[in-house]
Order: structure tokens, then sequence, then C-alpha cells
């Protein structure tokens, strides 16, 4: 679990990464990237969203929310890119060919869509 402090929850900025449309994707993922800080006290914010499209039970959804999260943690915590700091939010969804993955083919995919989403904006 992510600890508080950098998880996105308001509307407003949910919408506001959203409106941005900087987009990168994959076969699995897609995640919409926020505005370049401009303070640098701030805390990146990472949201990772499932809709009920994505899959009728509560349990798939969940799992899918799990590794994302997870994978998310761990690039932090091994501060594996140090430019992530750079940007106010992140949001993470899932399509629906990641249902089946395993962690590593999620891992793999999360940390190769912040690679290009870095490279992009």
């Amino acid at each position: 679990m992510l600890k508080k402090q950098y998880r996105l929850k308001n509307k407003k900025a949910f919408d506001a990464t959203y409106n941005l449309h900087q987009v990168v994707s994959n076969s699995d993922l897609i995640l919409y990237v926020g505005k370049h800080k401009t303070q640098a006290e701030i805390d990146t914010k990472y949201a990772f969203v499932v809709s009920k499209k994505y899959h009728k039970r509560a349990v798939k959804r969940n799992r899918i929310k799990r590794l994302m999260r997870e994978s998310v943690r761990l690039i932090l915590k091994n501060n594996q890119f140090s430019k992530l700091d750079n940007y106010l939010s992140f949001i993470f969804m899932p399509k629906t060919t990641a249902l089946d993955k395993n962690f590593t083919q999620i891992d793999s995919s999360v940390k190769e869509l912040v690679e290009r989403a870095l490279k992009k904006y």
C-alpha cells in the first residue's frame, strides 16, 4: 500500500491530470501524466483506476490495482526513476488484456510506461 501522502484523491486533481492529455500506453496499461511541478516540496501523487467496465467482479478489479500499486511502491522504494518527482500526478489504468497477467508482467509494463512517459514529457 502506498503511503497516504502519495495518493491522489480529490476530483480536481484527477480532472486536471485527465485534461492535460499526456497519455502513454502499451498493450496492458494506460498512464496519464500530470503537470510538471513548480514547487519541489510537494509530493508526487499516484492513482490506480479500474472501472466496472473492466470486469464485473470487484475481486478482479482489486487484484489488478494491488499489482499496479505494488509495482509503483517498489519503484519508489528502490528510487529507480529519479525524474518521477518532477511531476504532480500519475494515473494508472489497466486494459482488459492485463486481466490474466502475473506480477512480473504487470511490473515490467509499469516500468516500461514510466520510462516512456519520462522520455516523452
